[in-house]
C-alpha cells in the first residue's frame, strides 16, 4: 500500500498524514496495514478528511494514474474535499479485504490499466465496496471489474470471465469490442432519475474513453433482473455506465472521467465520489 502525499506533506517524510493542497505530488513511504482514523480539517465546523483506497497497478504509462495527483490537489483547493489517498496494487488487494483494512476506508476507486496484475485483487475491492456499503467509483477496467463481480457474487453465474484475463474460457461477460475505443470520445446518455443523471446535472454528455472490453450483451439482462442500474448508454445502446441502487454511492463507468479537461476541474464523477467518501468519513465513528 503506498500512501500519495503532496508537496505540503512529503517533507514530513511521515506516512498515513492527509493529502493537501499543494503544486505536485510524490510518493510517501509504504503502509502495511489501513487503520488509522480519518482526521479532520481545521476549525470547528471543517469538513474530515476522507481515506480512499486507490485500487491498481501504478504506472507513469497510464495517463489516469499521472492525473490523481492534480484531482486531489483540485479537489482539495476548489471544492473542500480533502482525501488521503492510498494507493493499493490488486496483487494487495486480496490480503488487504481479507484483513478488513480495505472496509476502513471511506471510498474504494478501481482505476484503469487492466489487464490488471490479480483479477482476484480487483474482485475483492470491489466486492468489499459492495457489501459493506463503502462509496465506490470503477473507471474503464474497474467498470468491467464491477460488472465481472457483480455477475459471479450477485446473479449466480460464477464461471463468467473476462477475455482480456482468460481468452479461452467458455462463458464470456467481458469481451473484445467491435470497435476499438481507445482515444474514442463520444455521447453518452443517462436515464432520468439516475445516480448518473444525478451526479452529471444532464442526461446527456461527451466523454473520453481508452479501453477495448466491453459487457457481453447477452448477460445484461441478468446483471439488471438482479438489481444492477445500467444508467448509461451510448448512442448506439451500448452500456457506459452502471450503478447500484440502494448503495449510498456505487458507480462505474466505461469510460474514464479522469481524463477531463487538464486535471484541474475534477470531472463531476470524480467531486461526487469525494464529496460521498467525505460524507461517509463525517458519519463514521473514530476511536
Amino acid at each position: 500500500m503506498t500512501h500519495t502525499t503532496t508537496d505540503t506533506d512529503a517533507g514530513a517524510g511521515t506516512t498515513g498524514t492527509p493529502a493537501t493542497t499543494g503544486t505536485s505530488a510524490t510518493t510517501g513511504t509504504a503502509a502495511t496495514t489501513a487503520t488509522t482514523p480519518a482526521g479532520t480539517q481545521n476549525g470547528p465546523s471543517a469538513a474530515p478528511v476522507a481515506r480512499i483506497a486507490l485500487v491498481g497497478d501504478r504506472s507513469p504509462h497510464v495517463t489516469s494514474h499521472t492525473r490523481i495527483p492534480l484531482l486531489l490537489d483540485a479537489l482539495a483547493a476548489r471544492d473542500g474535499l480533502v482525501l488521503d489517498a492510498y494507493w493499493i496494487p490488486t496483487a494487495d488487494a486480496g490480503a488487504e479485504a481479507a484483513s478488513g483494512a480495505l472496509a476502513r476506508f471511506d471510498a474504494i476507486w478501481l482505476l484503469p490499466g487492466s489487464p490488471y496484475a490479480s483479477e482476484a485483487g480487483a474482485l475483492a475491492a470491489v466486492g468489499v465496496a459492495r457489501e459493506e456499503g463503502i462509496p465506490f467509483l470503477g473507471t474503464c477496467g474497474g467498470f468491467q471489474h464491477a460488472l465481472l463481480e457483480y455477475a459471479r457474487a450477485a446473479c449466480g453465474l460464477p464461471a463468467v470471465a473476462h477475455a482480456e484475463n482468460d481468452p479461452g474460457a467458455e462463458d464470456l461477460l467481458i469481451t473484445p469490442l467491435a470497435c476499438s475505443l481507445v482515444g474514442h470520445e463520444g455521447v453518452v446518455r443517462v436515464e432520468p432519475g439516475s445516480l448518473a443523471e444525478s451526479v452529471l446535472g444532464a442526461e446527456r454528455t461527451t466523454e473520453r474513453y481508452h479501453c477495448n472490453y466491453g459487457p457481453e450483451p447477452r448477460h445484461l439482462p441478468a446483471l439488471t433482473a438482479h438489481g444492477l442500474r445500467l444508467s448509461g448508454h451510448d448512442e448506439d445502446g451500448q452500456p457506459r455506465i452502471a450503478e447500484l441502487p440502494g448503495h449510498p454511492f456505487f458507480l462505474a463507468t466505461l469510460f474514464q472521467p479522469e481524463l477531463h479537461g487538464d486535471g484541474s476541474r475534477p470531472h463531476p464523477i470524480v467531486k461526487a465520489l469525494a464529496a460521498a467518501a467525505v460524507a461517509h468519513a463525517a458519519a463514521t465513528p473514530t476511536a
